[in-house]
């Protein structure tokens, strides 16, 4: 959605020859490493639902299940030809026969009054165009009693630290067979498990369920069992391929959406939160303890969240100067400031919907702002794992520039940045050039949107990327924020989607309206209702610190990485339920689990070093149902409000 702050004059060739290279980039990226691997050939497989038949002669047989099982994207039919069938014995279908690429075909035989009896190996050969496998069966024609011995499925996958779905065992008699089989598994190696336990007996002519369960320490792989149906003299076999092989987050989740907040830390709002690592007290600069008092959401001050802030914070890892950070009182405060402004939590009662979903989800308590200063540059690092001006430079933006626009904002507009010694002593135009996840997605072609209330704020990431702000893709900035809960209702969700709120709607200190708490919840509340529920992963972080203090010392990985805790919720149907991660996280692990998801090249930012959230799913656990979630206000309130948009973050 376009302003008349868009209307940039900027060449489009320069950002034509620059998506050029950024596709032949990519595109060496995923052949080369960063992600890729060569696909291997599509093939196909052949499994049986038993390894024997029997018949007697004037009959038919019970029927024994073909199964093609397609490799790497194979989707071709398959022609089948059965050779070896003795005089007077016919299959059905005849041959030849096709079967679909992961397509399923019942064969019987059918042996006549005159037909011979003894034992047969048969062949089911198979082919599509250069390819061919075979599987053998053993065909018995008998005059005495007998039985056949069936699986269905035939061949099954299952993770590590879970059970498959029931298998059907059978038994069907043959010339009036009657008794008892009893059926042991072989092939079963430690730590995969049978239910019932091998061996167990299933009766002539019944069925028996049976489940096999993996411990999570069992290696992927390929495990081909053996089924052994004895009843006297009487033995017959049935081969079970099982694979085991870890979900993979592309098989869970098609959609993603990251809700973007502001300017707090675990110490400031979660207080009391079970399990999680949260102070109740810090250290200044001067020694002493101080005790967090509470404070409103809404409150009526707001602190210093430079670099020059962390740095006073940080203390070179003391963490013991947040008294040292500037407190600034909004026009016409009263009490302000209040004793030591920077120790302070949020009432957890002013808070209750975050509360609820960190303590029925998943809850990170070391996930950091992976930039030390504050909203510009971390927005930077949200969608592309960077807040530097090119892809070569060794520069970071580390402040909030000094006008609003990005590359719209006015000419002699600059942003300080930091160069690798820690010193801010160059500026530079607030519009940079380089890659950005925006560009991974659009190169798989997966769909995104970016929601944000107004252009031309720190917090519209894509505002200051050249060829996001001139290119096509401005069209995907969607104004207002709001119309995300539209979209979703009306089935428009894209694969990918960022949140940015409203300034009242924000967090901000001395700027909210107390009302931050409540627009999350409407977004959550919208996608856990809808259809979208059962395949989105919802992403809450908040962008900065905020000045408030926090006990957990970063690692410093160089001149601007990382900054302070931040907090992460991570609502799914696949969340750990009740669930605190200790795992250390960052802006670059929303980034990496996106490339995980739709399989996209690593960016080679902060992404590059991330981990993706892996400790906090479960992905082989029941699907969570959704509980909606209380909230002051709920989705209406904030489609129908009449209010001027204000920018999250303008200091």
């Amino acid at each position: 959605m376009r302003s008349w702050a868009q209307n940039s004059t900027a060449s489009l060739k320069p950002v034509a020859a620059w998506a050029f290279l950024l596709a032949i980039t990519l595109a060496i990226a995923c052949c080369n490493g960063g992600g890729g691997h060569t696909q291997p050939p599509s093939d196909f497989s052949l499994t049986l639902s038993s390894g024997s038949v029997s018949v007697v002669p004037g009959s038919a047989s019970s029927p024994v299940t073909l199964t093609v099982n397609p490799l790497n994207g194979f989707q071709a039919n398959v022609s089948f030809m059965v050779t070896g069938l003795p005089a007077g014995v016919t299959s059905a279908p005849a041959s030849p026969f096709s079967v679909a690429a992961g397509g399923n075909q019942p064969i019987t035989f059918s042996a006549s009054a005159g037909a011979a009896t003894g034992t047969f190996s048969l062949t089911l050969q198979g082919t599509s165009g250069s390819l061919a496998h075979s599987i053998p069966l053993t065909l018995n024609v008998v005059n005495s009693a007998d039985f056949n011995l069936a699986i269905v499925p035939s061949g099954i996958s299952v993770s590590p630290g879970s059970s498959s779905a029931p298998l059907m065992v059978s038994i069907t008699a043959v010339g009036g067979f009657s008794g008892t089989v009893s059926i042991s598994v072989g092939g079963l190696p430690s730590g995969i498990t049978t239910s019932p336990a091998s061996p167990f007996p299933v009766n002539a002519g019944a069925n028996q369920q049976m489940t096999i369960t993996v411990a999570g320490s069992v290696a992927n792989g390929s495990y081909p069992l053996v089924l052994t149906a004895t009843n006297g003299s009487l033995t017959h076999t049935a081969n079970l391929a099982l694979a085991v092989s870890s979900v993979t987050f592309s098989q869970r989740f098609q959609h993603i959406v990251v809700i973007v907040q502001e300017n707090r830390t675990p110490d400031n709002l979660f207080h009391g939160l079970p399990n999680a690592d949260i102070a109740n007290s810090g250290i200044n600069s001067s020694g002493q303890i101080i005790t967090l008092t509470p404070v409103p959401l809404a409150n009526n001050f707001d602190l210093d969240h430079s670099h020059k802030a962390f740095v006073q914070m940080y203390d070179n890892g003391k963490m013991d100067g947040a008294n040292e950070v500037h407190v600034g009182c909004n026009e016409g405060a009263v009490n302000c400031p209040p004793p030591n402004p920077q120790f302070m939590y949020v009432d957890p009662s002013d808070v209750q919907p975050y509360m609820q979903l960190a303590e029925s989800y998943t809850f990170g308590d070391r996930m950091f702002q992976t930039n030390q200063g504050p909203s510009f540059p971390a927005h930077q690092f949200i969608i592309s794992g960077t807040s530097a001006p090119t892809a070569t430079s060794d520069l970071f933006a580390a402040e909030n520039p000094s006008a609003l626009g990005g590359c719209g904002a006015p000419p002699g507009a600059f942003v300080w940045m930091i160069e690798p010694a820690g010193v801010e002593s160059q500026k530079s135009y607030p519009c940079f050039e380089h890659s950005t996840l925006m560009d991974s997605l659009d190169m798989q072609m997966v769909t995104w949107l970016y929601y944000t209330p107004m252009v031309g704020s720190y917090w519209t990431g894509p505002n200051a990327i050249q060829h996001l702000y001139s290119g096509p893709d401005w069209a995907k900035v969607i104004i207002p924020q709001t119309q995300v809960l539209n979209d979703i209702a009306n089935g428009n969700l894209s694969q990918v989607s960022w949140v940015i709120p409203d300034g009242g709607d924000s967090d901000h200190a001395g700027k909210n309206q107390g009302l931050g708490p409540s627009w999350v919840a409407s977004v959550v509340n919208a996608i856990g209702t809808s259809k979208y529920w059962a395949n989105t992963a919802i992403i809450i972080t908040w962008d900065d610190w905020g000045g408030w203090y926090d006990h957990v010392a970063p690692t410093i990985y160089d001149s601007y990485e990382y900054g302070f805790r931040v907090p992460l919720i991570i609502v799914s149907p696949y969340s750990k339920q009740a669930y605190v991660s200790h795992v250390t996280h960052d802006f670059g692990s929303i980034l990496k689990f996106t490339e995980e998801v739709f399989q996209l090249p690593s960016l080679g930012y902060a992404d590059a070093r991330a981990d993706d959230f892996s400790d906090c799913f479960n992905l082989n656990q029941t699907p969570i149902t959704f509980q909606p979630v209380p909230a002051k206000v709920g989705k209406n309130f904030f489609l129908t409000v009449k209010r001027a948009p204000t920018p999250p973050d303008d200091d």
